[in-house]
């Protein structure tokens, strides 16, 4: 049953995003574009992503709070409940997590600012949300889905994209914990593999 109700998450999640099939994410060994562009996090504060960069580096999430896969249901715990224990094992390592919400066309159905506030603190997130206006961060960062990872490095460097792991994967023979593994590897200076997944979950809404 569990299965089944991935694969139907699956097909009514990323439906839309046969439409954005011209968007590509950037390429491993990418530096982190708009590093510099002011954004506001949901708590008021002005700031960048260079600003968020912590010394070993930055992920970002591109995330939802609408979204089967980021939320879940009665059958699916949704990849939110991962996201301070990922957010910890990266302050752990140096390391930034940040939540970036660019679902532009959703602002006046469901992800207002006001509504990302009160998920933010009934979720109880340790980490920043950017609210990315006109999705410039998606568009800049090729961000297909919620969620979708990137991981820059301590010099900028995109090291990791994709999924946070492969529950995602009906078909999945053992889970896969891609990003922590990721976040480990590099603290220990080795490389990271895989370094690109397939990310799974609804399309980023542009407007």
């Amino acid at each position: 049953m569990r299965k089944l109700l991935m694969v139907i998450l699956i097909l009514v999640c990323s439906t839309s995003a046969f439409t954005q099939a011209e968007i590509v994410p950037i390429a491993i060994g990418s530096e982190l574009p708009q590093s510099d562009l002011k954004v506001n996090l949901i708590d008021g504060r002005v700031t960048s992503l260079a600003e968020l960069k912590a010394e070993n580096g930055i992920i970002v999430i591109f995330s939802s709070i609408t979204c089967p896969f980021v939320v879940g249901g009665d059958n699916y715990p949704g990849w939110e409940k991962e996201y301070n224990a990922l957010y910890t094992l990266a302050q752990e390592n140096g390391v930034m997590l940040v939540l970036v919400n660019a679902n532009e066309a959703k602002r006046e159905d469901g992800e207002s600012v006001a509504d990302l506030v009160k998920r933010a603190k009934d979720q109880a997130y340790l980490m920043p949300t950017i609210v990315d206006e006109e999705s410039k961060i998606a568009n800049a960062f090729g961000a297909k889905t919620t969620p979708h990872v990137f991981y820059f490095d301590g010099a900028r460097t995109l090291v990791y994209e994709g999924s946070i792991d492969n529950a995602w994967d009906a078909k999945r023979k053992a889970d896969e914990t891609y990003l922590s593994n990721a976040i480990k590897a590099a603290a220990q200076g080795n490389s990271i593999e895989p370094s690109k997944t397939p990310a799974k979950g609804c399309s980023v809404k542009r407007k």
